[in-house]
């Protein structure tokens, strides 16, 4: 039974990211070229609703033990840094590429297999969430009880308001808001935390890359499940689009997943790490590298617009 349901949670999980359109590098370049903030703001929220859920489930004594993570140390700027160029060279962080392969971007194939090497470069000595001490941090332990029909409240309030400008505003049926999928993706990863525990598919490949494969269970038929999902998103809406790669895009989906995954050795956690995972457990170098991430992207997002300006 846990197979089935965790297994249907991480294909939700991918079906949410590909309708969508979750990235952040993407919600960077609406902010740079647009000044739309809405696809970041849909990120954060997912953190703040992962957050709200770490609660309940606590409140409700169903939160498993969950890894400590590690102090601050300018390690996890180097990694957010890195993340943040490698997402740019790709065209895309971890969630964006699970949803332009969903789209039949086939190029992005060769992101995972970068991130493969990029943990294999740094070593084995890696830390990544799986592998860290675990227990229930003390701020989650004091959390008042009253919180939880605050929280309960709120996010009852967040769906109907969401569902009334979906109503009024005449989305179309197969287009997700951001703020739809991001809500979704973090419900179905608290679910699937409560089922198999600590998961995000960047840890995944990085305990594949270090020989912990034995160690997955369960949870190696994730990876899988989550793309599958992402390729269903994509084939329901009539976005595929069969876009075969380039040698130049697969070199760079490949280079940019290398860059990836040797920041995400440095944080530890790749970017759906940070913003499932340590953001809401309010780990500082969770919080640092996600920050380093979003200056270097927007960075060189606006050092490519510029140029781009001086060549016309």
């Amino acid at each position: 039974m846990i197979l089935l349901a965790s297994v249907l949670l991480a294909l939700l999980m991918g079906f949410a990211v590909q309708r969508g359109g979750t990235c952040m590098v993407a919600a960077l370049e609406e902010v740079v070229n647009k000044g739309r903030w809405a696809r970041f703001r849909a990120l954060l929220e997912t953190s703040l609703w992962v957050l709200g859920g770490f609660v309940l489930l606590r409140a409700f004594d169903l939160l498993p033990m969950v890894p400590t993570g590690l102090s601050l140390h300018w390690h996890a700027a180097l990694g957010g840094a890195l993340l943040g160029i490698g997402a740019f060279i790709n065209g895309g962080c971890a969630f964006g590429v699970v949803a332009r392969v969903g789209s039949g971007q086939w190029a992005w194939l060769a992101t995972p297999p970068g991130f493969l090497a990029g943990f294999a470069l740094a070593g084995r000595n890696v830390g990544m969430t799986s592998a860290m001490p675990t227990m229930i941090p003390g701020w989650l332990e004091q959390v008042p009880i009253g919180l939880v029909p605050m929280i309960i409240a709120a996010l009852v309030a967040r769906l109907g308001w969401l569902a009334w400008n979906r109503h009024n505003g005449g989305v179309h049926a197969t287009i997700w808001s951001p703020h739809h999928a991001t809500i979704v993706l973090g419900v179905a990863f608290l679910l699937l935390f409560v089922c198999v525990g600590a998961w995000a598919y960047t840890d995944i490949l990085a305990e594949l890359a270090t020989g912990r494969f034995m160690t997955l269970g369960l949870r190696g038929l994730l990876l899988p499940a989550m793309f599958a999902g992402a390729l269903l998103g994509g084939w329901s809406a009539g976005l595929w689009e069969h876009r075969w790669p380039t040698p130049l895009a697969l070199l760079k989906c490949f280079g940019g997943g290398a860059l990836m995954g040797l920041g995400a050795t440095l944080v530890p956690g790749g970017n759906d790490s940070l913003i499932l995972f340590g953001m809401p457990l309010l780990w500082p170098n969770a919080w640092l590298a996600f920050a380093c991430m979003c200056v270097v992207v927007m960075l060189t997002l606006w050092l490519a617009k510029l140029g781009r300006g001086r060549q016309r």
